[in-house]
């Protein structure tokens, strides 16, 4: 996968709103701009969010059990891993680079722990600790040859791929299983948080939001640089107030089926909520992120404007590796077990989650947030077939078309952005 030639607008959301204006405008200028950019091809994670919506009330009308708490929670249980792995990626998909190894790193490196764990009877902490040495080494292995060596990362990530599988069934054996059995690590996707947990989870998420919102507009009057309106901000606001307050009143919601409660948001979300948002913060805050947008828009541009390309790649990769445990951490904390197999099959549906969401191909293009609402989109489709008793072929094949469908848009956007008409 090569880089491609056009310069891409970073992640800035502010830069473009006011184009040419300099001043803060209003909501209806800030609503023209954004249908601007809609139309000039940047539609960002606008049609997953379309996907969604469709999915849900399709499965909703079709399946009675679809839209219960339980399975509301089963669901984001589900799509934690396949999130975690979406987010990894976008850091080399942003590049113009592929990891194809992530999944069977994060397997190996669960092996790793798991094994060491229950046969050599190492402490968890620091067989965990190992675990994810392995990971980071893994991505400098990857980030050495791609960006010193000079071999594209396809290769090197598919040879990556077929050896850690070997390794795999050296360490756990050849239809050969582990149990996890640190009740710490089974809780983060089979335990729920009190549901005062809940609320005040929502409170922190709100005042954070506030306070960076505030920070920012600050921090660009203080620039002379376009603003949002602060109409804006208090509508994002009380946007996540309000998904926010119903998801939690859904999640606090008894839905066991026996004399125990089962209540209270999943462990797992305020864990993914915080890797997002660190993740954010690192790709939209920081010299680092807009280096990484740099090079996946021009990276010749970038290098002769004194970009450290090879030393941003190798950073990109220990990023993605050192993810990819964590997500492969949540898959054996969710089936309590690990074998040869962990993380082998879920990496092409990380990079279809990552390009249903809208993150581009041939990078520079696409945010966190938008590799885990594609995410969301193809954990509903399993999900939803699921509870429908269609089979695995099915859901392979609508998995497939969606990923097609989000890979034309990327492509008509794109040309759509050069001037090109289609």
């Amino acid at each position: 996968m090569t880089a491609s030639t056009t310069t891409e607008a970073g992640p800035d959301p502010v830069a473009g709103d006011l184009i040419g204006s300099g001043v803060e405008g209003g909501l209806g200028d800030q609503l023209r701009a954004w249908w601007q950019r809609v139309r000039s091809g940047d539609m960002g994670a606008l049609p997953a969010i379309g996907g969604l919506v469709v999915l849900t009330l399709l499965f909703a009308s079709l399946s009675p059990f679809f839209l219960t708490e339980r399975n509301f929670a089963n669901l984001l249980n589900q799509a934690a891993t396949l999130v975690m792995l979406a987010m990894a990626l976008v850091f080399v998909l942003l590049l113009g680079e592929i990891d194809l190894s992530a999944g069977v790193t994060g397997g190996v490196a669960m092996a790793l722990f798991v094994v060491l764990n229950a046969q050599f009877g190492i402490p968890w902490p620091i067989a965990l600790i190992i675990g994810f040495v392995f990971g980071i080494a893994t991505g400098a292995l990857i980030g050495f040859f791609v960006a010193r060596v000079g071999i594209p990362s396809f290769v090197v990530t598919l040879g990556l791929f077929l050896g850690y599988q070997g390794l795999a069934l050296l360490i756990i054996g050849s239809g050969g299983l582990f149990r996890l059995e640190v009740p710490e690590l089974i809780a983060l996707q089979n335990g729920n948080l009190p549901p005062w947990a809940g609320w005040t989870m929502l409170v922190i998420i709100l005042l954070v939001s506030a306070a960076m919102s505030f920070w920012d507009r600050a921090r660009r009057r203080r620039a002379g640089v376009p603003n949002r309106t602060i109409t804006l901000v208090w509508v994002k606001l009380a946007a996540i107030a309000i998904i926010g307050g119903i998801v939690v009143y859904i999640l606090n919601q008894n839905r066991g089926q026996s004399i125990i409660a089962v209540e209270g948001v999943p462990i797992i979300v305020p864990i993914v909520l915080v890797i997002l948002w660190l993740g954010t913060f690192l790709l939209d805050r920081t010299k680092f992120g807009r280096y990484v947008y740099a090079i996946g828009g021009n990276a010749e541009a970038a290098r002769r404007s004194g970009v450290k390309v090879r030393w941003i790649k190798w950073w990109a990769f220990v990023i993605c590796s050192s993810l990819a445990v964590v997500s492969a951490l949540f898959s054996v904390s969710r089936v309590g077990s690990v074998d040869a197999t962990v993380g082998r099959d879920i990496v092409l549906s990380g990079v279809a989650a990552a390009v249903v969401g809208g993150v581009s191909l041939f990078g520079g293009k696409g945010r966190l947030m938008h590799a885990a609402i594609g995410a969301l989109v193809i954990a509903v489709i399993t999900n939803g077939l699921g509870l429908l008793n269609l089979g695995a072929g099915i859901n392979l094949m609508v998995t497939g078309a969606v990923l097609i469908l989000a890979a034309t848009v990327d492509a008509l956007s794109r040309l759509r952005g050069n001037g090109v008409r289609t």
